[in-house]
């Protein structure tokens, strides 16, 4: 039993895990080798309740805490990388801002079809020369009789070009001050002329996921479409962030608890020399690193979401969360390679899947540099 866990939890597990074992894992090779997003594994995660888990009721979440969001992420992850990418965006990224940030009427407008999963919606960050150094940020919002003009572009963007999204959170520049920069956060629906969204192809990893370029020329929005304040962007992106990395921190732990378990399986079952590989020091010590670097991702990561459920300071935990268990995905899914051996490589076992799965994970939501270099800054390097 889990410390930081209760009944509710453990349901949500349980309900989750049969969700992505039933539905999702018998389609996840096939998508992964088409490079397809599915629209209907999206709208039936919609359907369960996995969207807006941690927005209010009236908004049309479920207005559960945000560990029960995580442990939902978790499970999809543990079956495939691609879903639980949609999934931890959506929430994270596409609603976390507008629930926070939003004023009612952009709560009333956007929140229910995000939260039921009628629709999705990206988080325009990242651009060709800006990524982890997100004031580098190019794309600007001038003020034009009552709009604002957009110039830019925007890439790597998660859920942000499917048949469904709904539209985008936009980081641009909207001033100056002196000689530094004014960012906002404008919301930018999909049919907004002079918006477009394409997707990328050709992807490692997250095949079945969707990931976006888009481009604004001379892309016009009402004032009012404005996510909080002007000049509040850099803190509203930064603050989503935070949330973020505990989603890409559940997607390692997740997808690590898959690999060990199918790792473990087929060492009991595979035979060499007469005998099962768990017999094997070799095997059962690998097993065994295994096995412990999970656990304490977990523990690590749900003391995280505890502090943040319990309106405690959680950045630095945050951090710490999303670089560990990235890492832990890292070494365990190449470790279970290793005791595949040549079946590793072959795409007749899901385990090659989840090794190229995870190696977004050090990359996303901050590289794994950057976020030695925030958890440093807070231990007052």
């Amino acid at each position: 039993m889990d410390i930081f866990c209760n009944e509710q939890h453990d349901l949500i597990r349980q309900s989750v895990r049969q969700f992505a074992e039933t539905e999702i894992k018998p389609l996840a090779p096939e998508l992964d080798e088409r490079e397809e997003f599915s629209v209907d594994l999206t709208r039936k995660m919609g359907e369960l309740g996995l969207f807006g888990m941690f927005v209010a009721p009236e908004y049309g979440g479920q207005g559960t805490d945000y560990l029960s969001y995580i442990i939902a992420v978790e499970e999809i992850a543990r079956v495939d990388g691609s879903q639980a990418a949609t999934l931890a965006a959506h929430n994270s990224l596409g609603i976390g801002p507008l629930y926070r940030y939003g004023n009612e009427e952009q709560k009333q407008r956007y929140l229910p079809r995000l939260c039921s999963g009628e629709g999705l919606w990206g988080f325009g960050l990242t651009e060709p020369d800006a990524g982890s150094d997100s004031r580098g940020s190019r794309t600007v919002a001038r003020r034009d009789n009552g709009e604002w003009v957009i110039d830019g572009s925007k890439i790597f963007i998660t859920n942000a070009a499917t048949p469904i999204t709904l539209g985008s959170t936009v980081q641009a520049v909207t001033g100056t001050r002196g000689d530094e920069k004014i960012f906002s956060t404008i919301i930018v629906p999909q049919e907004t002329a002079g918006f477009t969204a394409t997707e990328m192809h050709r992807k490692m990893m997250w095949r079945g996921s969707n990931t976006a370029q888009l481009f604004f020329d001379g892309c016009r929005v009402p004032e009012s479409n404005l996510l909080g304040a002007e000049g509040e962007g850099s803190k509203i992106m930064l603050s989503t962030l935070d949330s973020g990395r505990l989603a890409i921190a559940a997607m390692g732990l997740g997808l690590a608890q898959g690999a060990f378990e199918m790792s473990l399986a087929y060492a009991k079952e595979r035979k060499q020399f007469g005998k099962p590989l768990t017999k094997f020091q070799a095997i059962a010590f690998k097993l065994a690193d295994m096995a412990t670097r999970v656990e304490t991702s977990r523990n690590l990561l749900y003391k995280a979401c505890w502090l943040k459920d319990n309106g405690q300071p959680y950045a630095k935990e945050a951090a710490m969360s999303k670089l560990y268990c990235s890492e832990t995905a890292k070494f365990v899914a190449d470790e279970g390679v290793q005791i595949h051996g040549g079946y590793g490589l072959m795409k007749d076992y899901d385990i090659e899947r989840f090794y190229r799965d995870q190696r977004l994970l050090q990359i996303g939501e901050g590289t794994s540099e950057i976020q030695r270099l925030v958890i440093s800054r807070y231990l007052g390097c």
